[in-house]
């Protein structure tokens, strides 16, 4: 059975105070200072499976290594594998020089900006391209990872198991309804909607005294 439509009045309140809490609490990350589309990228596909912490030590010294797609696709795939080396889960890496010669030779060496052209990339699932299309070019788009799906499925939704494909897909359909109507604003409501799962409604702890939209959330604690 479809969720029932959230009720506007909450989503309107719940934007507002997560967008404060984030303009407060939100990290300095070093891809949050930029917009550029194959920075997002690098930081998106490290950040997958790998915490936040060994993140921000390796995705400095690989953009100097390889400060563009173009420098990523002319290289041998052995010295993109070489610089990826300590962060672990190496498709990631081959995913990316793949990707490269792709952008390269079919799409002028640009990252598309729009969902379906990223969804037909090497690598890039629904997150990763809605990532992209938010975060470098300020798409109204949609995101959800693991810790978003977690903050959805809390707040609006507890029977929700976002481990279920069905369920996945209903809350990737309550993200969508929780967008706000500029793309502008859609890239701190995800930055913000990511960073809450990160540090305040974790898979271990409910920090539901320090919740911003605890008094909106069906399973506040």
């Amino acid at each position: 059975m479809p969720s029932p439509p959230l009720d506007p009045r909450t989503v309107t309140l719940f934007r507002k105070r997560l967008g404060s809490w984030f303009r407060r609490a939100g990290r300095d990350l070093p891809w949050r200072r930029t917009r550029d589309p194959y920075r997002i990228l690098i930081s998106e596909l490290m950040l997958q499976q790998t915490q936040v912490s060994r993140v921000v030590e390796f995705y400095g010294r690989f953009l100097r290594t390889f400060p563009t797609l173009e420098r990523v696709a002319a290289a041998p795939a052995r010295k993109v594998m070489e610089s990826w080396e300590g962060l672990g889960y190496y498709a990631r890496a081959r995913n990316l020089h793949t990707l490269s010669r792709t952008v390269r030779d079919t799409h002028n060496g640009e990252l598309p900006s729009d969902i379906a052209s990223l969804r037909e990339l090497p690598g890039v699932g629904a997150y990763t391209a809605g990532a992209v299309a938010s975060f470098a070019f300020e798409r109204r788009a949609a995101l959800v990872d693991t810790n978003v799906a977690r903050v959805i499925a809390r707040v609006f939704a507890p029977r929700l198991n976002p481990k279920r494909s069905r369920d996945l897909s209903r809350i990737w359909t309550l993200a969508e309804s929780l967008l706000p109507r500029t793309g502008k604003a859609t890239w701190a409501h995800n930055q913000a909607l990511m960073e809450l799962g990160a540090l305040v409604c974790t898979a271990r702890i409910k920090r539901c005294g320090v919740c911003p939209v605890s008094t909106l959330c069906k399973s506040v604690e």
